[in-house]
């Protein structure tokens, strides 16, 4: 049994021993996952609205376009949530985990011990044939106490270090780690010396995380040396948990640059372009 992730079935037996979130949101269209949440959602699951509770966009853009939450404000909105001391907590999307990922490190990071992530997502619980609730699920208030400083964050200046000591992995597309395309920040490009590690290569055809020695057997094929330091990045720090997760899972430690390319492209910083780190 991981640490990290739960499947559909395990689930679905500890339903109501567990503080259960929905954290459904992407990119492209960020203002859908309420609506998809009140249509439907796993039995007794809250929704945690990602760009307000699970970030601060009232930041300047030099900051990026997720910063991290002030603590307090994450404490007020994780006990609105239900997140009470010693309760086991699950967050779940419905892809891939990309969007819940950032909940599982955000709370673990903040103290949370025991968080994880469903893996498959919601497709996974429906496939097996267990049931969606309609409308807003409002939780008795939790207790919960929380302090960041339980995972490993970088700088900017960090993660422009970071190649000299272990390995800076960019988790977005390929093509804008080229530079090529970027349709959403100011600059194109990646972060001088780090490596092309794109999140989709983290799950299977089916939507679920690789096993963790297909985990770790991918990021040694991009030439990761699996037992020194590992950072990682992303476009606003979202999908970068997602490869902290997958690292995890297979039982390797990273540290999480939460500003990414977004903070990095909005300061005066060098660029790279191209394949090569």
């Amino acid at each position: 049994m991981s640490d990290v992730l739960i499947s559909a079935a395990e689930l679905a037996e500890r339903l109501g021993e567990v503080t259960l979130l929905d954290v459904r949101w992407t990119l492209a269209d960020p203002d859908a996952g309420r609506p998809a949440y009140l249509a439907g959602h796993i039995p007794g699951a809250v929704f945690v609205d990602l760009h307000h509770e699970l970030a601060d966009p009232s930041q300047p853009a030099t900051e990026g376009r997720h910063p991290l939450p002030p603590v307090e404000r994450l404490q007020e909105s994780a006990r609105a949530w239900g997140v009470r001391t010693g309760r086991p907590v699950v967050v779940y999307d419905d892809s891939s985990g990309m969007a819940a990922a950032r909940a599982w490190w955000l709370l673990r990071h903040a103290g949370v011990s025991d968080v994880r992530v469903l893996d498959g997502a919601l497709s996974a619980w429906t496939t097996a044939g267990h049931p969606l609730e309609a409308g807003e699920v409002r939780a008795e208030p939790g207790d919960i106490e929380l302090a960041y400083g339980a995972l490993p964050v970088l700088t900017a200046d960090q993660a422009a270090a970071f190649p000299r000591v272990g390995t800076l992995l960019d988790a977005r597309a390929p093509e804008r780690y080229r530079g090529e395309a970027e349709p959403i920040d100011p600059r194109a490009g990646h972060i001088p010396g780090a490596v092309s590690a794109p999140t989709t290569g983290n799950i299977d055809a089916s939507g679920g995380f690789l096993e963790p020695g297909s985990i770790r057997a991918r990021f040694q094929e991009l030439g990761v040396d699996l037992s020194a330091p590992i950072g990682v990045y992303c476009g606003s720090g979202v999908t970068a948990a997602h490869t902290l997760l997958a690292l995890a899972a297979a039982g390797v430690p990273g540290a999480l640059y939460p500003g990414s390319w977004s903070q990095w492209s909005n300061q005066d910083r060098p660029v790279a372009t191209g394949d090569q780190p």
